[in-house]
């Protein structure tokens, strides 16, 4: 069973800069970011296919964020530009047939 293990989050102020990195244990499909803050619905933040052609982004990070993967060395990542309190969340990474990994926590302060 691959596993999936994010790394990268922390307590930042507004407008600054992140990248999360999901480390898989082995190949993967698809795979994706999610994200849940308190008292908020779980949302889809970006996903990327696998040979890392195709992406997705939910409307509020259009422009801001960046995902893409490094298969060759079983990574995916997230570059997250110009932060808002509202990206405040527990980020984890997913792969399709896979689950998810444990979350890493984006604090963003006004």
């Amino acid at each position: 069973q691959v596993q999936l293990v994010e790394s990268g989050g922390r307590l930042v102020q507004a407008g600054a800069s992140l990248m999360l990195t999901c480390a898989a244990s082995g190949r993967t499909g698809a795979m994706g970011w999610f994200r849940q803050a308190p008292g908020k619905k779980r949302e889809v933040v970006a996903a990327i296919n696998r040979d890392g052609v195709n992406t997705v982004y939910t409307d509020s990070v259009k422009g801001r964020f960046t995902i893409s993967r490094d298969n060759a060395k079983n990574t995916m990542s997230l570059q997250m530009n110009s932060l808002k309190p509202e990206d405040t969340g527990n980020y984890y990474c997913a792969a399709v047939g896979l689950g998810r990994g444990q979350g890493t926590q984006v604090t963003v302060a006004a």
